[in-house]
């Protein structure tokens, strides 16, 4: 496995997140829950910054990014707040485990970029009401 491996790995699932999040937004209310709305707004943002990084990295490199697919499962989860809590949490977790398998096939830049990254991640399951991982990104080695 190459650097360019893992972090084409990492772009196809920030293309998945972003439209994961894009539909999770949708079932949130500004008005009705602001915390969770914003939440949400944040992790979209975040992750097509991550998205955006990723791809100027892989170009800088000579590679040609992942594109995103044309479609991704949504989390089976209703369209409630509490569902939506789930979901996001679900998706960091799976974010936070890519990160991971980045950090552990990178070194330099990118190995540190990545460690922010699963940080990040790490720590939105948490704004989404989770309890933190004993090492996140890694449950297997839990």
């Amino acid at each position: 496995m190459t650097a360019v491996d893992a972090l084409q790995t990492a772009l196809a699932a920030e293309h998945a997140a972003l439209y994961v999040y894009g539909a999770l937004g949708a079932r949130t209310s500004e008005s009705a829950t602001p915390v969770l709305f914003a939440t949400v707004a944040d992790a979209y943002a975040t992750h097509r910054a991550w998205r955006d990084q990723l791809t100027r990295r892989l170009a800088d490199q000579g590679a040609e990014p992942t594109p995103a697919a044309p479609t991704y499962e949504l989390p089976d989860e209703p369209a409630t707040p509490a569902g939506v809590s789930r979901a996001g949490s679900a998706l960091e977790r799976a974010c936070a485990e890519t990160y991971s398998y980045v950090v552990a096939n990178t070194a330099g830049d990118d190995r540190a970029w990545a460690i922010g990254a699963l940080t990040r991640s790490a720590t939105r399951t948490v704004a989404f009401g989770s309890v933190p991982d004993v090492l996140p990104g890694a449950p297997d080695l839990a």
